[in-house]
């Protein structure tokens, strides 16, 4: 595995080993509870910018290596904010700001408005954005609304704040994600780390129906 830090005008990104457990240290992740945790957590890198380049979803903890590189220099296109928007949002919300944008640029034009206008509606989105804290946040409370909802219970899931490490990039960084995807080999899960699907080796290597379901 090659990470190649991600960099926007110059600044360096950001690597940091994630980890979170569950209340009581429970084995409460099944098949259904970790494919969706898998989901909500590809919704949230496509929204915030971050990036997973490493990860290992167990029965009681999670483990992600999360790449955070800065907001690109001179902020993002409208384009760009709605195409991120479309990763958690729906359609007619991301219309709405679409048309919301749409207005602001058009006073700016007119002279009725100044420019400031247009940022301040990136502003409402982009402060959740290249930020390791709202990423994890953010995980952590959608998967936690969708557990209780499912499961037909309430209270927290996560046994406290999620704990982090910054990880030099380079070698560092490639040495903890080999760490992270010998977790379920270190647990006796599985013999190599192919063999299970929930994990960023596993699911580059085995994918789909050949990784192992059942761990």
């Amino acid at each position: 595995r090659w990470i190649v830090p991600m960099r926007e005008g110059g600044a360096k990104a950001v690597f940091y080993h994630c980890i979170s457990r569950v209340v009581d240290r429970k084995r409460v992740f099944g098949t259904l509870e970790k494919e969706k945790l898998r989901t909500f957590m590809r919704m949230q890198e496509n929204f915030t910018g971050c990036r997973v380049v490493a990860y290992c979803l167990m029965g009681n903890h999670i483990h992600l290596l999360v790449e955070v590189p800065p907001l690109p220099e001179g902020g993002l296109s409208d384009e760009a904010l709605l195409e991120r928007l479309r990763a958690i949002y729906g359609e007619a919300q991301v219309a709405e700001v679409a048309a919301e944008l749409a207005e602001a640029r058009q006073k700016v034009r007119d002279g009725l408005a100044h420019e400031s206008l247009a940022a301040r509606i990136h502003e409402r989105f982009t402060y959740r954005m290249h930020d390791l804290s709202e990423f994890m946040k953010t995980l952590m409370q959608r998967f936690t609304k969708w557990f209780n909802r499912t499961h037909e219970r309430s209270g927290n899931l996560w046994e406290d704040v999620f704990k982090s490490v910054i990880v030099e990039d380079g070698v560092a960084a490639k040495t903890m994600a080999a760490y992270i995807d010998l977790n379920p080999v270190r647990a006796g899960m599985v013999k190599n780390p192919e063999d299970y699907r929930w994990s960023s080796y596993g699911e580059a290597i085995s994918g789909g129906a050949k990784g192992n379901g059942r761990k």
